[in-house]
């Protein structure tokens, strides 16, 4: 099966709220397993919530996501007209293996999504920051 789902967002927390609600009728009608769907939503929270607190200075901004599913493959494409950031190269590194006192703040977030995706990749384009996250269905 095949379908898409497409959202315009502002940057206000409540909606993560519209994103969870979105992932989870989309899960429901492709048939993925809970626990897919509990992954998918917590990539699009942190993901969400750093474009809300991170990518802009003040006032109330739009960014969209897409997700597209194609038989076995979750492709989501997010995109935002904030301050450029590449989260690929831009986000702190995390040492996952140091004990909790020694971490630095930040850059676990982007870490768990890197687990959670099999791929991704960031561009900028005409203002943009556009990053795609694909995944395989469980």
């Amino acid at each position: 099966m095949s379908a898409q789902v497409s959202l315009k967002l502002e940057t206000r927390l409540d909606e993560l709220e519209r994103i969870t609600a979105a992932v989870e009728d989309l899960g429901e009608q492709e048939d993925w397993p809970p626990a897919f769907t509990f992954r998918v939503n917590l990539v699009l929270e942190e993901l969400g919530i750093n474009i809300i607190n991170h990518g802009y200075d003040d006032g109330i901004h739009g960014f969209d996501i897409t997700l597209t599913t194609d038989a076995n493959t979750l492709t989501i494409e997010i995109s935002d007209d904030g301050r450029p950031f590449d989260p690929l190269h831009d986000a702190p590194s995390t040492d996952t293996s140091a004990v909790l006192e020694d971490r630095q703040v930040g850059g676990l977030g982007i870490h768990l999504v890197r687990t959670m995706m099999d791929e991704l990749h960031y561009r900028r384009e005409q203002g943009r920051n556009y990053l795609t996250l694909t995944t395989h269905i469980e």
